[in-house]
């Protein structure tokens, strides 16, 4: 997919030539000590295999199915353990925003602002994405094409925004199914960005369980190889120690002591079609 451009996240660099860069971590913040714990294994994981890596948890989970679900700590606390996580493993964080208010203050601590699948098209929100002169990383709605996206990329750059990334996350296929179309990355790729798979939320099942979300996290290795055949400059995966006991996703979550299989098959593919 060598139409995209290369994207700098610190010393990260991703896009065409680039080696597939993992952004991984819980799906949302339960308490300070366990996210720095998740942080530290997947530091390990991922040194140990040379693979980039760009740390990403929620500080808030906005679009929760029930409003009795579990939704974070919120900006100020959640920003502060983010800045410490920061501070103390030296990896770059990314997290999400749900308003034009979260956006300066989350910039201040973020290397990476993620603009979650639901609020893709916020006009507004994106545009206070792309004033801060941070990376912007878009996921792709359910709902939406591949080709509507450039409308999407359109708005970031007229507001200033320069390092675009686009992630696939699924597309809606009845009621409380998702399915991957793979030549949505090659044409997102097209429109000048890299592009990530999201191999977590693609598995969910939303709204699957009534008052939260289902997920297959079996599909998750699969569909993940099946991404970095096609090329995809990045893998999105949320990540926990006991998905069972998760917050929140721990449906679609990968089971941390699994997860360094999976991405030595991912590896082994990239080296096939990437070439280096």
């Amino acid at each position: 997919m060598e139409n995209s451009s290369i994207v700098k996240i610190g010393e990260v660099e991703l896009g065409p030539g680039k080696s597939i860069v993992l952004f991984a971590g819980p799906c949302v913040i339960e308490s300070a000590e366990g996210l720095m714990e998740n942080a530290q294994a997947l530091k390990k994981i991922t040194t140990e295999r040379k693979m980039p890596f760009v740390f990403k948890a929620s500080f808030d989970k906005a679009n929760r199915s029930s409003a009795a679900s579990f939704r974070g700590p919120g900006l100020k606390e959640g920003l502060r353990i983010l800045k410490e996580l920061k501070d103390e493993t030296g990896l770059p964080v990314m997290s999400d925003v749900h308003s034009i208010e979260q956006v300066a203050p989350a910039a201040r601590i973020l290397d990476v602002i993620q603009i979650p699948a639901f609020l893709c098209r916020q006009t507004d929100l994106l545009l206070e994405a792309a004033g801060t002169g941070k990376p912007v990383n878009i996921k792709k709605g359910q709902f939406m094409s591949p080709e509507e996206m450039r409308n999407v990329v359109e708005k970031v750059r007229s507001g200033g925004g320069k390092d675009i990334m686009l992630t696939e996350r699924g597309t809606s296929f009845g009621y409380n199914t998702l399915i991957n179309d793979f030549r949505g990355l090659v044409k997102m790729a097209e429109l000048g960005c890299p592009v990530v798979y999201d191999a977590t939320h693609s598995v969910q099942r939303p709204g699957g369980m009534g008052i939260s979300s289902g997920g297959e996290s079996r599909f998750v290795e699969p569909l993940s190889r099946a991404a970095a055949a096609v090329g995809c400059d990045g893998i999105f995966m949320e990540v926990h120690m006991d998905p069972s006991k998760a917050k929140s996703d721990g449906p679609n979550m990968v089971k941390m002591s699994g997860l360094g299989g999976i991405l030595d098959g991912i590896e082994r593919i990239e080296k096939a079609v990437r070439n280096i």
